[in-house]
C-alpha cells in the first residue's frame, strides 16, 4: 500500500466536514474546512497524520507546518498554538488524529529496549519528547492502511482493530519519530509520568519541589531534564498548561472567573494580567474570538 491509497480510503471514509470515529478508542479521521489561526491549545500525546492540506503549530515560538509529506507526533502533552490557516472549501484538511496510549506505548518501549538484538542501542537519548515531524516509511503507511481497513466491517474492527493500532505504534517507534517516544515512555520516563501528573492537577499549587519529589530527582536535575524535554522551563509549562486550558475554556464558553479558577488562579487581577501578556488581549476580549475545535487536532 503507498499513500495514495490512504488518501482514497480516507477521502471515501469522511467526505463531508467533521469529525468520523473509525471504531478504535482514541483515532479519528477529520475533514476541515475552516480556515482558523494559530490559537492556545493542549496537545495530548497524539500523531496526526494529514493527507491533504496542511497544519500549523506553535511551541515556544517555533513554527512546525505540516502536510502529507509528514506526520506529526507529540509524545507528551504539551501546551502550544495550533490552528488550519490554510484550510478551505476547495482545499480543505484531511487525515487522523491517533491518541497515544501511554500505556501500550510504555509496554512497547520498554519491551524494545529490553530484547535481545532489539534497537535498544540505536536510542539517542539527546532527542527531546517534544513536537517531531517524521516521514512515512513503508511499516508506516502498510500499518495504518491497515488499521483504516477495518472501517468497513464492524465485527472486524472490534476484534482486530486493538492488534492493528499496536501494530501501528510498533511502526512508529521504529521510524523517525521512535526515538522521541521511547525517550518519553521507554526506561526512565520521568518527566512524561511528572506531566500527566501536573496535567490533572492545574488547580492545585504544585512547586517545583513537588515535581522533582514525584520524578526521584534533585530540584537541579529535574530542572535540566524537563527543560530538554519540552523547551520550557518547569514553571513555564505550568503557566502555559494553566493560560491555554483556561483560554481554550473562555471560547468554549466558560465565564472567565470559572476559568480561572478552574486552572489554580486565585486572583482574578493576576489571572487577567498574564493572559493579556500571553495572548495580546484580555480575557473578556477573548471570550469573543471564534475558536474551532480544528485547532484540537
Amino acid at each position: 500500500m503507498n499513500k495514495p491509497s490512504v488518501k482514497q480510503l480516507i477521502e471515501r471514509l469522511i467526505p463531508n466536514p467533521g469529525m468520523f470515529g473509525i471504531g478504535v478508542k482514541g483515532v479519528q479521521l477529520f475533514h476541515v474546512i475552516d480556515s482558523i489561526r494559530c490559537a492556545p491549545a493542549i496537545y495530548e500525546p497524539t500523531v496526526i497524520v494529514i493527507v491533504n492540506g496542511e497544519k500549523e503549530a506553535i511551541l515556544d515560538g517555533e513554527h512546525y507546518v505540516y502536510d502529507h509529506s509528514k506526520y506529526m507526533c507529540c509524545p507528551i502533552t504539551m501546551p502550544v498554538e495550533a490552528g488550519t490557516p490554510k484550510a478551505s472549501k476547495n482545499n480543505p484538511l484531511l487525515g487522523i488524529s491517533i491518541s497515544l496510549d501511554t500505556k501500550m506505548l510504555t509496554e512497547l518501549s520498554i519491551e524494545m529496549e529490553t530484547t535481545p538484538n532489539s534497537v535498544r542501542k540505536q536510542i539517542n537519548t539527546s532527542v527531546a519528547p517534544n513536537l517531531t515531524l517524521a516521514n512515512w516509511d513503508k511499516p508506516f503507511t502498510e500499518a495504518l492502511y491497515r488499521l483504516l481497513q477495518l472501517t468497513d466491517n464492524t465485527s472486524d474492527m472490534a476484534v482486530l482493530g486493538h492488534g492493528r493500532l499496536r501494530e501501528l505504534y510498533y511502526a512508529i517507534l521504529k521510524g523517525q519519530a521512535g526515538h522521541a517516544i521511547r525517550s518519553a515512555y521507554g526506561v526512565g520516563n520521568q518527566i512524561a509520568r511528572t506531566i500527566e501528573f501536573l496535567s490533572t492537577r492545574l488547580d492545585e499549587q504544585i512547586t517545583i519541589d513537588d515535581m522533582a519529589e514525584k520524578a526521584g530527582m534533585s530540584r537541579a536535575v529535574f530542572h535540566r531534564k524537563f527543560k530538554h524535554a519540552t523547551r520550557m522551563s518547569p514553571i513555564q509549562f505550568i503557566k502555559c498548561m494553566r493560560l491555554n486550558t483556561a483560554a481554550m475554556n473562555i471560547a468554549n464558553g466558560m465565564n472567565v472567573s470559572e476559568a480561572a479558577i478552574e486552572v489554580g488562579y486565585v486572583s482574578s487581577s493576576q489571572f487577567s494580567r498574564e493572559f493579556k501578556r500571553l495572548y495580546g488581549q484580555s480575557p473578556k476580549n477573548w471570550r469573543e474570538t471564534p475558536i474551532s475545535d480544528a485547532i484540537r487536532i
